[in-house]
Protein backbone atom coordinates (compact mmCIF):
# COMPACT_ATOMS: atom_id res chain seq x y z
CA UNK A 1 0.00 0.00 0.00
CA UNK A 2 1.32 3.38 -1.02
CA UNK A 3 -1.34 6.04 -1.17
CA UNK A 4 -1.15 9.79 -1.09
CA UNK A 5 -3.96 12.27 -0.63
CA UNK A 6 -3.19 15.47 -2.55
CA UNK A 7 -4.71 18.68 -3.82
CA UNK A 8 -4.01 19.21 -7.54
CA UNK A 9 -3.33 22.96 -7.17
CA UNK A 10 -0.85 22.41 -4.32
CA UNK A 11 2.73 22.71 -5.54
CA UNK A 12 4.03 20.79 -2.52
CA UNK A 13 1.67 17.92 -3.34
CA UNK A 14 2.86 17.86 -6.96
CA UNK A 15 6.47 17.89 -5.77
CA UNK A 16 5.76 14.98 -3.40
CA UNK A 17 4.15 12.86 -6.14
CA UNK A 18 7.05 13.65 -8.50
CA UNK A 19 9.49 12.61 -5.77
CA UNK A 20 7.75 9.26 -5.31
CA UNK A 21 7.64 8.67 -9.07
CA UNK A 22 11.35 9.54 -9.37
CA UNK A 23 11.99 6.66 -6.97
CA UNK A 24 10.12 4.32 -9.30
CA UNK A 25 7.04 4.21 -7.10
CA UNK A 26 3.48 4.43 -8.35
CA UNK A 27 1.35 5.67 -5.46
CA UNK A 28 -2.40 5.66 -5.51
CA UNK A 29 -3.15 9.40 -5.74
CA UNK A 30 -6.40 10.43 -4.09
CA UNK A 31 -7.89 13.94 -4.37
CA UNK A 32 -8.06 15.10 -0.75
CA UNK A 33 -10.91 17.59 -1.20
CA UNK A 34 -13.18 15.13 -2.95
CA UNK A 35 -12.13 12.08 -0.93
CA UNK A 36 -10.80 13.05 2.50
CA UNK A 37 -8.96 10.34 4.41
CA UNK A 38 -11.31 7.88 6.09
CA UNK A 39 -11.68 7.78 9.86
CA UNK A 40 -9.55 4.61 9.90
CA UNK A 41 -6.81 6.29 7.82
CA UNK A 42 -6.88 9.35 10.07
CA UNK A 43 -6.58 7.19 13.19
CA UNK A 44 -3.66 5.33 11.63
CA UNK A 45 -1.94 8.60 10.77
CA UNK A 46 -2.61 9.98 14.23
CA UNK A 47 -0.82 6.96 15.65
CA UNK A 48 2.15 7.58 13.32
CA UNK A 49 2.21 11.20 14.49
CA UNK A 50 2.49 10.18 18.12
CA UNK A 51 -1.07 11.26 18.91
CA UNK A 52 -0.49 14.94 18.10
CA UNK A 53 -3.90 15.88 16.68
CA UNK A 54 -2.78 19.35 15.60
CA UNK A 55 -0.34 17.80 13.09
CA UNK A 56 -3.28 16.37 11.15
CA UNK A 57 -4.60 19.85 10.37
CA UNK A 58 -3.80 22.26 7.56
CA UNK A 59 -3.37 25.10 10.05
CA UNK A 60 -2.68 27.66 7.34
CA UNK A 61 -5.89 26.89 5.46
CA UNK A 62 -8.89 29.17 5.16
CA UNK A 63 -11.32 26.57 6.56
CA UNK A 64 -9.15 26.11 9.66
CA UNK A 65 -9.16 29.86 10.30
CA UNK A 66 -12.86 30.34 9.53
CA UNK A 67 -13.83 27.57 11.94
CA UNK A 68 -11.53 29.12 14.59
CA UNK A 69 -9.98 25.72 15.18
CA UNK A 70 -6.87 27.19 16.78
CA UNK A 71 -9.03 27.95 19.81
CA UNK A 72 -11.44 25.00 19.51
CA UNK A 73 -8.96 22.18 18.86
CA UNK A 74 -7.81 21.81 22.49
CA UNK A 75 -11.43 21.25 23.57
CA UNK A 76 -12.21 18.58 20.95
CA UNK A 77 -11.80 14.90 21.73
CA UNK A 78 -10.20 12.46 19.30
CA UNK A 79 -13.52 11.23 17.88
CA UNK A 80 -14.63 14.79 17.16
CA UNK A 81 -11.31 15.58 15.45
CA UNK A 82 -11.47 12.44 13.30
CA UNK A 83 -15.09 13.13 12.31
CA UNK A 84 -14.31 16.75 11.40
CA UNK A 85 -11.29 15.84 9.27
CA UNK A 86 -12.99 12.91 7.52
CA UNK A 87 -15.77 15.25 6.34
CA UNK A 88 -13.61 18.16 5.16
CA UNK A 89 -10.45 17.44 3.17
CA UNK A 90 -9.52 21.13 3.20
CA UNK A 91 -8.77 20.78 6.89
CA UNK A 92 -6.30 17.90 6.43
CA UNK A 93 -2.57 18.60 6.25
CA UNK A 94 -1.35 17.66 2.80
CA UNK A 95 0.17 15.76 1.21
CA UNK A 96 -1.07 12.88 3.37
CA UNK A 97 1.04 9.76 2.73
CA UNK A 98 0.32 6.27 4.04
CA UNK A 99 2.54 3.24 3.48
CA UNK A 100 2.76 -0.21 5.08
CA UNK A 101 5.59 1.13 7.24
CA UNK A 102 4.02 4.35 8.44
CA UNK A 103 2.74 7.71 7.39
CA UNK A 104 3.65 11.35 6.99
CA UNK A 105 1.86 14.64 6.48
CA UNK A 106 3.46 17.53 4.66
CA UNK A 107 6.44 16.90 2.41
CA UNK A 108 9.85 16.82 4.04
CA UNK A 109 12.08 14.78 1.75
CA UNK A 110 14.41 13.52 4.49
CA UNK A 111 11.47 12.22 6.53
CA UNK A 112 9.94 10.56 3.49
CA UNK A 113 13.26 8.92 2.59
CA UNK A 114 13.43 7.34 6.06
CA UNK A 115 9.83 6.21 5.81
CA UNK A 116 10.32 4.68 2.37
CA UNK A 117 13.49 2.91 3.49
CA UNK A 118 11.46 1.18 6.22
CA UNK A 119 8.95 0.12 3.57
CA UNK A 120 11.49 -1.71 1.41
Amino acid sequence: MLQIHTYAKCSTCRKAVAYLQSRGLAPKVIPIREQPPSPAELKTMLHHLGGDRRKLFNTSGLDYRQLKLKDKLPTLNEAEVIALLSRNGNLVKRPFLLTEAGGAVGFRQEEWERLLERKT
